[in-house]
């Protein structure tokens, strides 16, 4: 109970020694528990964070159509994946505590309209080159909304509270990453590759017009002030979090895993398999569905940190057995049946990784959902080229097979934390964080 104290403290404005991160006072009002504003909320943070899926997902069914049109190397147009990641990455560890200091609705504005930049200019780019630089640009505009996606809930939530509504919004956000790489494969049976990048706009737009209803979360007495760098120190304060640490490490490196997943399956299944892009959609689509099962499972679990546990050791046997049928096996089917209980899986791992994250970091929520993402794009950033060297059904298998071992390590030392967030005193909505009405 030493650490639900410590959370109490922080998130009520004391500091409860001199490491606690910088933070604004908190005022008395309720935040929305059902209601229409409240069904709004959700939906809106899903669409936000089905943006950071559609980001990458929408075009993965034209990654070889883009490899041929652009005369590179596999490995070269999976790069696309990589500046999109760094861009996500790199914008969240910069906005984060921008967005603690000037509210959140501010910092989602600018962010949609740098997205709305990268993605018209990345249809006008004449070399894959230029097209990598666009999409670290389009990773850096979607990082605002990715990221708040997870702190907006925390500025009004905690505990198992805040558990539901992530589990939530991550349901409801398991049909985009189900429907992006359909709608992908349509279009680009259509009018290419270069069509995905305005319905990517599109969307962007469509949020940019849907905010004026969002009401900001993190009032102004709460926010981070004095002088401009303080806002950032809260890094250094997050990263001796073990427990904070232990959470992102474990989310980073089963997002990895999805990474993995996600950057291989339109070689493997298109090239490999002889799928066509419309075809490789559908089953991408069916796959993420089985994301969303998982993330709502996770809530059946007391405590809530015993899914990840489950869930890890389950992804560990499901890797080993891929990897044996990768090297020994070659069969489409075995392929498929073996990605959906993998996939459960992940959905589990990443309620308990953002929830458990964002509960020890939400005294300075904006910089804690930004290392949260970035942990996860690192891991990333780093295996999308890996699965595409040499015999990719390997490297694939190899991959995946590693992350999930570590992924299990990270659960494990999870488990070993006491815990806190299914306690009484953590199961309730934040008495301090009514949205600022005024904006």
């Amino acid at each position: 109970m030493e650490n639900t104290q410590a959370l109490q403290d922080a998130t009520s404005g004391k500091a409860t020694d001199a490491t606690a991160p910088v933070s604004g006072n908190r005022s008395t009002s309720p935040a929305p528990g059902s209601g229409g504003y409240f069904i709004f909320l959700v939906i809106y943070l899903a669409l936000l964070s089905a943006f950071g899926s559609f980001v990458n997902d929408m075009y993965l069914p034209t990654l070889p159509a883009m490899k041929r049109a652009f005369m590179c190397s596999t490995s070269i147009v999976q790069l696309g994946l990589t500046f999109g990641m760094i861009g996500l990455g790199v914008g969240e560890l910069i906005l984060g505590p921008l967005s603690d200091r000037f509210g959140r609705k501010p910092i989602l504005l600018g962010a949609l309209i740098v997205f709305c930049i990268g993605a018209a200019a990345s249809v006008y780019s004449p070399t894959i080159h230029v097209f990598l630089w666009w999409r670290l640009v389009q990773g850096l505009g979607a990082s605002g909304g990715y990221f708040l996606a997870r702190t907006i809930p925390a500025d009004l939530y905690a505990g198992r509270q805040l558990a539901k509504v992530m589990a939530l919004v991550g349901a409801i956000n398991g049909f985009a990453p189900a429907s992006a790489p359909v709608i992908g494969g349509l279009v680009a049976d259509s009018i290419g590759w270069r069509g995905i990048f305005w319905i990517l706009f599109g969307f962007s737009a469509l949020l940019l017009l849907l905010s004026p209803a969002l009401k900001e979360s993190l009032p102004k007495n709460r926010r981070v002030t004095g002088r401009f760098g303080a806002a950032f120190l809260n890094y250094a304060h997050l990263v001796r979090n073990r427990r904070f640490v232990i959470h992102v490490l474990l989310k980073g490196a089963a997002l990895g895993v999805l990474f993995a997943y996600i950057s291989s399956a339109p070689f493997i299944i298109q090239t490999h398999y002889g799928y066509t892009q419309l075809q490789f959609g559908l089953w991408m689509g069916l796959n993420a569905l089985l994301v969303a099962a998982g993330a709502t499972s996770a809530l059946k679990f007391h405590p809530l940190k015993k899914s990840a546990v489950i869930g890890a050791r389950c992804l560990l046997l499901i890797a080993f057995a891929q990897l044996m049928f990768f090297l020994f096996y070659d069969r489409f089917w075995i392929y498929e049946t073996l990605n959906l209980p993998m996939l459960f899986c992940l959905g589990m791992l990443f309620t308990v990784g953002n929830t458990l994250a964002m509960n020890e970091g939400r005294a300075c929520a904006g910089d804690a959902s930004a290392l949260i993402g970035l942990g996860g794009y690192i891991f990333g950033a780093i295996v999308s080229p890996l699965v595409g060297m040499g015999n990719m059904l390997h490297s694939t298998g190899i991959v995946i097979a590693s992350l999930s071992l570590i992924v299990l390590v990270f659960a494990h030392l999870s488990k070993a934390l006491p815990v806190e967030l299914d306690s009484n005193k953590s199961n309730e909505i934040l008495p301090d964080s009514k949205p600022d009405s005024k904006n």
